[in-house]
């Protein structure tokens, strides 16, 4: 029953990472289903008993959220190309379901005031300690790095809390058994934690791996694409990433020139704050930009 359950999770994370890889493409039922190795009707009920949410709801949130991203940090490009972008069919179906999910237009969100607006995490009393220790500090200069693909064996999670810890737990656990090393650590940031609420967030905790994985089941393997990153270093405590990252999203990226690209946002640990006992953290984060 285990090794059932376990070859059911793989296939839907395969989906998952088909899902985030690009989300402009045909991401429909029928092709995921696919994708899944199921039924169509048999996928939609094994989805959302996984994830939690159907399928539909989760490529939508997902468009949407990208989306927000896009028309917050890249002011001059027309809301038509970022809807494209990002997967939708026509302006007035972007536009409709984004008002749904954010309580506003497009354009009145691409307007907001983001100086005067409060993040979700900064109901956090610890993160808004560190958001106060770390706002008068500078970001560190930016290195512009072209990252190769990377192979890696992977656990989900989803929250942007302590919790995360059990997903390197486990993906330290899987490598002791496997006898592979634990070494380059790395955790993709699917979400902006400025507008999605923390338990809202998805994270991947990830290792990378010099062979491909013999059997999956709760950790699986994939390929996380290279290509141009904004490469920062940052060493702190549990509770002043998130803040650092928000600076990043808030004061680089609109003054770069440079477009955020659709792909996840990475953190290569140094040192991992999920694992180390004093909670500290040493760490590159890059995030993926194009020119256009």
């Amino acid at each position: 029953m285990a090794s059932i359950k376990c070859q059911t999770t793989a296939r839907i994370n395969d989906v998952l990472h088909v899902i985030h890889r690009d989300i402009s493409a045909d991401l429909s039922g029928k092709r995921l289903a696919e994708i899944a190795a199921y039924s169509e009707q048999h996928f939609h009920r094994v989805f959302l008993k996984i994830v939690g949410e159907n399928v539909h709801q989760y490529v939508r949130r997902t468009r949407l959220e990208q989306a927000a991203n896009q028309l917050m940090f890249d002011a001059e490009r027309p809301v038509a190309d970022i809807a494209d972008a990002c997967g939708f069919a026509s302006l007035s179906s972007f536009g409709k379901a984004f008002t749904v999910l954010f309580g506003t237009t497009p354009g009145a969100w691409r307007k907001q005031d983001k100086s005067v607006q409060t993040p979700p995490y900064m109901k956090e009393p610890e993160i808004a300690r560190a958001y106060q220790k770390i706002s008068s500090q500078i970001l560190p200069l930016a290195e512009l790095v072209e990252l190769p693909s990377q192979s890696v064996a992977y656990v989900r999670h989803q929250g942007y809390d302590r919790s995360i810890r059990f997903a390197w737990q486990t993906l330290k656990a899987w490598a002791s058994t496997e006898k592979r090393g634990f070494k380059k650590q790395i955790g993709l940031h699917h979400s902006n934690p400025s507008w999605v609420p923390l338990n809202d967030c998805r994270y991947v905790a990830c290792l990378v791996i010099d062979r491909p994985l013999g059997r999956r089941g709760v950790v699986n393997g994939m390929t996380i694409p290279g290509g141009l990153h904004a490469a920062f270093e940052f060493s702190g405590r549990y509770g002043e990433l998130l803040p650092y990252i928000s600076k990043i999203q808030d004061q680089w990226l609109p003054e770069s020139g440079f477009r955020a690209k659709s792909t996840p946002a990475l953190v290569h640990y140094h040192q991992n704050h999920f694992l180390d006992a004093d909670e500290c953290f040493k760490l590159t984060y890059y995030l993926p930009i194009s020119f256009y």
